[in-house]
């Protein structure tokens, strides 16, 4: 039985998460109507004088969604699997909550300024565009929070592994320690970005700051982060699906290489967000489009153990023929249903990464609609349908109550897959056709008949979203009140491996050897452009006037 401190601390991640995603989600139907050119943020200021423009609510809805929902969900989810897996308690209990702290006042210093509409620079916040101070020191709270995290994660392993000295870390823990150790390498950019050029930049303690190294710099963290978002989901996929559809995981080795890789080759990518910069040579480029590329072998292996893993699960279940696997699967299981449809909207995700981290093909859809249609299968679905089917996963552990409204569940989840799915189908439709991304289209005074079509779909499906949203806080509320029920432990048990754990390699449980390679191949792809770059202090900030 897990311990009070681990359930209450997780529980309240996990609540902190849900708030963040329904003050965001509000504003999603908003952007996504807004593609069809309705524009209802007049009427929202009649009912919310506070939301200003559709920047401020974009920004409200990216940075609430996209950094607070995923952090603080994936640090509750993962600081209980890793206590679990281990089966003990954080040596330091108060570091969790330490970290707790640090999240919770650093959104409200974040959303301070927002509210005020000072800050509605979106959530890639990078010059030339200028917030308030209180804005950029409540991002860092947020950022520390995320690296007390990881010393939790370190000090319950480190005393693991001195009774343990010669076992495999458990699978979760190992995920988890591996997420959080990427993250924290990747992090440093974006600290260093906040830290040395926007927080004395705002304070006007400096006049001019440079953005072509603040975005160099963003981006250093901000394909990683997309990782980061990612990998809590892979560690649900890996340790709880197959578990749920009556299963063992394929092969526990390849899942530890899997995230061994994404440790090594999730950071040096970043100069393919910046392929239309003029500032970044073209064979800088290349090499980090070539590393891109090679982060396709994970999510490969990924495809192949996940999908091996619940084709062993269908046939255990009775499953015959080529496909007759799939319908023995337990589609009527809120949990496994929402991990399966996250797994083929992700699918799609990713053959859409691969345009994206295409130099001449990214050209054509760089800045347009197909770039948040992409992004709204990966983040906004692969990740947040799974966290989604995680809250069913983690209530009735957290609360000791009945997983009540599982029909409500069942239907709220394939609402969210279809709605995504009718969604990203217009924004790619749309990009492909030249849609920008990041205007106002609402009251924009220019419009292409072509684009008619694709941005009803966009409207549709995005309205689908939301009712499935608000289906998934009905769900929240019955969770949290429902009927107290012994937890029958072997429901919630983390799924056994096909190749146990210890057929894998000891050299994956050199931590020194795999974050040391992961900061050398970060050297040599960012250390001579960062050596040898011509630093141009020359923009001046610009507050946002929307």
């Amino acid at each position: 039985m897990m311990s009070k401190s681990i359930r209450s601390v997780t529980l309240s991640y996990v609540l902190l998460a849900i708030v963040a995603l329904f003050v965001g989600t509000l504003f999603g139907p908003l952007q996504a109507l807004d593609h069809a050119r309705i524009d209802l943020y007049p009427f929202v200021r009649k009912l919310l004088p506070f939301v200003q423009s559709y920047y401020h609510g974009l920004s409200f809805h990216g940075v609430l969604n996209a950094l607070i929902w995923t952090f603080a969900f994936t640090a509750g989810f993962l600081l209980f699997v890793t206590a679990k897996s281990l089966k003990r308690d954080y040596p330091r209990r108060w570091m969790p909550w330490l970290s707790f702290a640090f999240m919770l006042v650093g959104l409200v210093v974040t959303a301070i300024p927002m509210l005020r509409n000072d800050a509605s620079i979106l959530y890639t916040f990078y010059p030339p565009l200028q917030a308030p101070p209180m804005f950029y020191f409540g991002l860092v709270l947020v950022v520390v929070s995320t690296w007390l995290v990881l010393l939790s994660l370190v000090s319950i392993y480190r005393d693991w592994r001195k009774e343990h000295p010669d076992e495999r870390t458990p699978l979760p823990a190992f995920m988890s320690l591996a997420t959080y150790a990427m993250w924290f390498i990747a992090s440093i950019g974006v600290a260093t970005e906040v830290l040395a050029l926007l927080i004395p930049w705002s304070l006007g303690w400096v006049t001019y700051t440079d953005p072509q190294l603040a975005r160099t710099l963003f981006w250093y963290t901000g394909h990683p982060l997309v990782y980061f978002w990612l990998l809590p989901a892979y560690v649900a996929w890996y340790t709880i699906l197959p578990k749920r559809v009556g299963g063992k995981l394929f092969s526990d080795s390849l899942a530890r290489l899997v995230f061994l890789l994404f440790l090594l080759l999730s950071t040096p990518v970043g100069f393919h967000h910046q392929f239309t910069d003029p500032g970044v040579p073209s064979g800088w480029k290349m090499l980090h489009a070539i590393i891109t590329f090679l982060l396709f072998v994970p999510s490969m292996l990924t495809a192949f153990t996940v999908i091996a893993s619940i084709e062993y699960g269908g046939r255990q279940r009775g499953g015959k023929g080529v496909f007759g696997w799939l319908f023995k699967l337990p589609w009527g299981d809120p949990v496994a249903l929402s991990m399966l449809l996250a797994g083929i909207a992700f699918l799609f995700g990713g053959i859409g990464g691969i345009v994206n981290a295409s130099y001449n093909i990214n050209l054509v859809v760089h800045n347009t609609s197909f770039i948040p249609g992409h992004f709204h299968l990966t983040v906004g679905t692969a990740v947040t349908l799974t966290f989604m089917g995680l809250t069913y996963w983690l209530f009735p552990q957290l609360r000791g109550r009945k997983m009540s409204g599982r029909l409500l569940a069942v239907a709220q989840v394939w609402l969210w897959f279809i709605g995504v799915m009718i969604f990203a189908r217009g924004m790619h439709w749309s990009g492909l056709l030249g849609f920008p991304r990041r205007v106002p289209m609402g009251s924009a005074n220019y419009w292409l008949e072509a684009w008619n079509l694709p941005s009803m779909f966009t409207a549709v499906g995005g309205s689908i979203m939301y009712v499935s949203a608000l289906l998934y806080f009905v769900m929240v509320v019955i969770l949290l009140f429902a009927k107290k029920a012994e937890v029958n432990e072997d429901d919630y048990a983390f799924a056994e491996a096909l190749s146990p754990a210890d057929r894998a390699p000891k050299l994956f449980e050199n931590w020194r050897v795999w974050v040391g390679a992961a900061i050398l191949l970060i050297l040599v792809a960012y250390g001579p452009f960062l050596l040898t770059y011509a630093y141009n202090f020359v923009s001046p900030g610009f507050p946002n006037y929307w």
